[in-house]
């Protein structure tokens, strides 16, 4: 009989071995060997197992070279590492790491073969991130140290281990695997047995989210990409991601989540299967969602889908001046953008001093750029002297481009279309910076629907280089093409989507910072938990709740329930702990309380 492990006393996770030199158990190898630890690595492959330690011995020369490793250092840790295809070598190990292939099968048939190897006290880990932990533990002679220690891929460079418990674990095996991490320069993550985990849970529903988008051929893969690079601050558009990470391996972790779930975001859109099934897989296949020169390469070429520049636009109209119709931070961003650009701008309000107002704001931008250096106050002057200031929309009478960024209400702006339809001259065409509303119902408030379109800027805008183009059924190809040909000129980076909500990026993003709630809500992980998994893990600049505090709860929610109302998925339902939120007044940032307490200023 195993003596319980709180009974046992820990071993200090001296010698540890990794069972699976593929690129994950290489790194984590590496990541080992440089902290100190005598590692064995075994593969069934004995090719694969001298791959691996020739890239450790790659790797860490590379360190060296960058002055991260002394040689002496280097050699050290290269002392350290044995490989083997003997899985009898593991025997003498503190801590046994599983990094084997994605089945059930695999990983039952090393566990279960190690159970007659590893002493009493041994932990076993396993590295999965969509098979049960408890499923493989209970198969286990030793249920109670088994766990899973999740790596994120490169190892040597990623900072998250999350560090999985099951409801078998025990609380001793959990804390000597975290102590680990944190001695090899990690930051674990303690988190619950459920397909993905955190960062995983959260990101693949992302990305899922992201192939169905462009299997309905709602936008290219180009636009989704640079959308979510440039609109959200990510390091790789998501259908690059896939590809990074592997077509069939985001299918496998998908596919355990929905059996899981039942949550139809989380079932693998069709594209996932036709690609995996095709051989398609991404980077690894030389084609997966993009195109690469070779096998394993990160450099993608043309293909049959790459858009050609310019291939059979319609001219565009001409455009000297530009209206901007509102008066708070989006409007003066936007006429701030088109007057660097040298556009005269018309910044009109519903009285002088609001405008006025606007256009001092504006000002103050601008000389917070002559501060910084990045303007001199000569051209600061010349850009403020473009910009007009009207108290009536009477002003756009000669303006070749009216945008509106007044309150995100319908009727409100279908007013002020109804307005612009009278006063601007024949030809001008008509824009709405909407995030989340209907284009076409302010189109149809005008007699000529054909000019209207929308331009979905991000704030800042003068920070924030993406606009995205919004088509509606009704919009002509020169309007459009015009918009593009501006977008140009004003140096932002034009992506086309159709008239539905949410567009390209709040149609992924807020999905993902609702799943963030819901794991919250059910009390899976914690908000410092999940914030730490997606910037540690995914790379991104902020976490959802630091995102979801600074963008407001309640313009999050708003946002939520326009996407549930126009997809009609259950999955997309807010969250009740965002209502709850809402509804108590806790709003974020601006009020001192959302998800986090913040300081009154």
């Amino acid at each position: 009989m195993v003596a319980p492990l709180s009974d046992t006393p820990l071993s200090p996770l001296r010698t540890i071995a990794v069972i699976g030199l593929g690129t994950m158990g290489t790194g984590i190898t590496e990541v080992l060997a440089k902290a100190g630890r005598e590692v064995i690595g075994i593969d069934i492959s004995e090719a694969q197992a001298a791959r691996s330690l020739a890239a450790v011995e790659a790797s860490t020369a590379r360190a060296v070279q960058r002055g991260r490793l002394t040689e002496q250092e280097r050699t050290a840790a290269l002392a350290r590492v044995r490989v083997s295809t003997d899985l009898r070598t593991a025997a003498d190990a503190d801590l046994v790491i599983e990094v084997a292939p994605e089945s059930y099968e695999i990983k039952q048939q090393i566990f279960r073969e190690l159970d007659g190897l590893l002493r009493p006290e041994t932990i076993l880990a396993t590295g999965t991130n969509a098979l049960s932990v408890t499923r493989l533990a209970a198969d286990s002679a030793r249920p109670e140290r088994v766990l899973g220690l999740h790596f994120f891929n490169p190892a040597p460079a990623m900072k998250l281990v999350e560090v999985v418990s099951s409801v078998l674990t025990a609380p001793t095996a959990v804390t000597a695997v975290t102590n680990l991490a944190l001695d090899l320069g990690k930051e674990p993550v303690a988190v619950g047995d459920r397909p993905g985990f955190v960062a995983d849970g959260l990101l693949l529903g992302y990305l899922n989210q992201a192939a169905a988008m462009y299997e309905a051929r709602y936008a290219s893969r180009e636009d989704i990409d640079a959308a979510m690079r440039l609109g959200c601050g990510l390091p790789m558009g998501p259908l690059a991601l896939l590809d990074l990470i592997g077509v069939d391996t985001a299918r496998t972790v998908l596919e355990a989540m929905y059996a899981e779930s039942h949550d139809r975001l989380h079932a693998p859109a069709p594209i996932l299967k036709q690609l995996s099934e095709a051989g398609l897989t991404g980077r690894k296949s030389g084609r997966g969602f993009y195109t690469y020169d070779a096998p394993n390469s990160a450099t993608v070429v043309p293909d049959a889908l790459t858009p050609v520049s310019g291939d059979g636009a319609a001219p565009g109209r001409p455009v000297r001046s530009v209206g901007v119709a509102g008066s708070g931070t989006m409007a003066s961003g936007i006429a701030e953008v088109f007057a660097k650009a040298g556009y005269d701008v018309v910044l009109a309000a519903r009285s002088e001093e609001k405008a006025q107002t606007a256009k001092a704001r504006i000002g103050k931008s601008l000389s917070r750029s002559v501060d910084k250096g990045r303007l001199t106050a000569e051209t600061a002057a010349q850009i403020l002297d473009r910009i007009t200031p009207a108290g009536s929309y009477e002003a756009f009478a000669d303006v070749d481009l009216a945008l509106e960024a007044v309150a995100e209400d319908l009727e409100v702006k279908q007013q002020l279309f109804a307005t612009l339809d009278k006063v601007c001259k024949p030809g001008a065409v008509l824009a709405t910076t909407t995030s989340s509303l209907p284009v076409v119902a302010c189109a149809r408030a005008t007699s000529r629907p054909q000019d209207v379109i929308g331009m979905h800027f991000f704030n800042p805008a003068p920070a924030m280089k993406l606009v995205e183009v919004v088509r509606t059924v009704l919009t002509a190809d020169d309007v459009h093409a015009t918009v593009r040909e501006v977008c140009g000129r004003i140096k932002k980076h034009a992506v086309d989507c159709g008239d539905r909500a949410g567009f390209i990026v709040n149609a992924l993003l807020f999905p993902y910072l609702n799943n963030a709630i819901k794991m919250v809500q059910e009390h899976y992980a914690s908000l410092d938990d999940i914030d730490a998994a997606m910037k540690l893990g995914g790379g991104y600049p902020m976490g959802p709740f630091e995102l979801l505090d600074v963008v407001g709860l309640d313009v999050s929610l708003a946002i939520e329930k326009v996407l549930h109302r126009e997809f009609r998925d259950p999955g997309l339902a807010p969250a009740p702990l965002l209502e709850h939120l809402v509804a108590a007044g806790c709003l974020g940032r601006k009020t001192g309380r959302g998800f986090r307490e913040y300081a009154r200023r």
